[in-house]
């Protein structure tokens, strides 16, 4: 029989409240650290250390990402076996900044975001009823597909040196400005001034607009029907 805070002889502490609450959306949780991330950017990517920062952030977003996908029919056995190897080179890129460790780095985080997007979508699939979590599942969805090809851009730069050309020229793209040009892609938007100017970085940037199309048609008219049902029940 599940209890309320009400009914408990003694009130939770705060930190029990924020566990009770992860338990119950994880999705919130992703979702909040994801964008945390993503206006952290602008200031961590200029500064001093920023980049150990910034892969700290990363390792953070990792472990709710294993912690959400519990919550779902996907693997968790997987999710930490794809996450380790992330983990390893991200770390191991701090100290070695060779083009193969980081192209090895980004492809393992890509290769994991990708999955955990699966998990989430399978989430959101698993019943017909729409929870409060489903819905910030959807945000959680898209920003882990923005991350994820992001972190595959990240990748093919390293493997094709100046992949992507921008208002000045061709050359080296940071994290957030593939980030901006990775959520223009998937949004289908286009308001981006970073593009790809090599036929790999094309192929990929094809495959991205076509998935959030894909992503809108199949999961969030899903989810909309799925509510307008249940208000008319």
């Amino acid at each position: 029989m599940t209890s309320t805070w009400e009914d408990l002889r003694e009130p939770p502490s705060r930190s029990a409240r924020w566990r009770a609450t992860l338990r119950k959306q994880p999705s919130a949780f992703l979702l909040a650290v994801q964008i945390l991330v993503i206006l952290l950017l602008p200031f961590l990517e200029t500064s001093d250390g920023g980049r150990a920062v910034i892969s700290l952030l990363s390792l953070s977003a990792l472990v709710i990402a294993i912690f959400t996908v519990r919550s779902t029919p996907a693997l968790t056995w997987l999710s930490a076996t794809l996450a380790l190897p992330a983990v390893v080179f991200e770390v191991w890129s701090l100290f070695d900044d060779r083009s193969v460790i980081l192209a090895l780095a980004h492809a393992a985080l890509a290769l994991f975001y990708f999955y955990t997007a699966y998990a989430l979508i399978a989430y959101m699939f698993e019943d017909y009823w729409v929870t409060k979590d489903e819905l910030f599942a959807v945000g959680a969805c898209f920003t882990v597909l923005v991350f994820a090809f992001a972190y595959v851009f990240l990748a093919v730069q390293e493997v094709w040196p100046s992949s992507f050309t921008s208002f000045d020229g061709p050359g080296q793209r940071t994290l957030l400005e593939l980030l901006y040009y990775s959520g223009a892609n998937l949004t289908s938007v286009g308001l981006s001034d970073v593009g790809p100017i090599r036929p790999e970085a094309r192929a990929i940037g094809t495959v991205e607009q076509l998935g959030g199309v894909l992503y809108v048609a199949m999961v969030i008219s899903r989810l909309v029907a799925l509510t307008v049902l249940r208000s008319r029940q």
